[in-house]
């Protein structure tokens, strides 16, 4: 199957006064397209780091990232987000949903950013299929954290990403209100065919992805993949 995200030998390392902190160390793997893929590891091991330099949103120190055909390093910051708006969705722990907006003028935006003709419609859809139809002009201070968090769901499948990144998506939610996202996320994600990776400490979500990297102090411990 073609692989989708490639990372090579990967090094990050933080400069504070006179220590150095290496937060990655040599990091390999690769994800197919279509996959599901969970990052795994206690707090400080280096996930939500890695997670922003396959996405381009930092700097390796030493490595290369190719996502979507196109090795990250040879991009200038332009380029790097344009490629980021053509085929990546992003899923925050903090919903990071536009305050001044209702929910469906959040899940508007990137289609009207895109110059999509119907961005409306298409947000109407998708509100209704995270089951929100009844509070598309609510704003985010209206709507509870599990609701917020479903407003991003439809705003990150929006643009029809070819790779969705999620960053510990119920790591502000009850368990309860937890569950029954990751089962929207995982509904929309295999509906639309979409690539997933997902960083998270919940070793139970984890285990419903297809593969399964494991990070301990900025090292893998080990990459394998799950019976599902």
């Amino acid at each position: 199957m073609t692989k989708i995200l490639n990372v090579h030998n990967l090094g990050k390392t933080y400069t504070s006064g006179s220590k150095q902190l290496t937060v990655l160390d040599d990091i390999s793997f690769d994800v197919e397209a279509g996959a599901t893929f969970s990052i795994v590891g206690p707090s400080g091991s280096g996930k939500t780091t890695l997670l922003g330099l396959c996405a381009g949103l930092d700097d390796a120190d030493t490595g290369t990232v190719e996502l979507c055909g196109t090795v990250l390093e040879t991009l200038s910051e332009d380029e790097r987000a344009l490629l980021r708006n053509k085929n990546i969705g992003f899923i925050f722990q903090d919903f990071q949903l536009l305050p001044t907006l209702t929910a469906l003028e959040n899940v508007s935006v990137p289609l009207e950013l895109q110059g999509a003709r119907d961005a409306a419609a298409v947000a109407k859809e998708l509100l209704g299929k995270v089951g929100l139809a009844e509070r598309i002009h609510h704003y985010p201070s209206q709507l509870s954290g599990g609701e917020q968090q479903r407003v991003a769901l439809a705003r990150a499948f929006s643009n029809k990403p070819r790779l969705l990144f999620a960053d510990e998506p119920t790591g502000n939610l009850d368990e309860e209100t937890g569950e029954k996202v990751i089962q929207l996320l995982l509904e929309l994600n295999k509906e639309a065919g979409t690539t997933l990776v997902i960083v998270t400490h919940d070793l139970d979500l984890a285990q419903r992805t297809q593969q399964i990297l494991r990070l301990k102090g900025g090292k893998i411990l080990s990459n394998e993949t799950t019976s599902i």
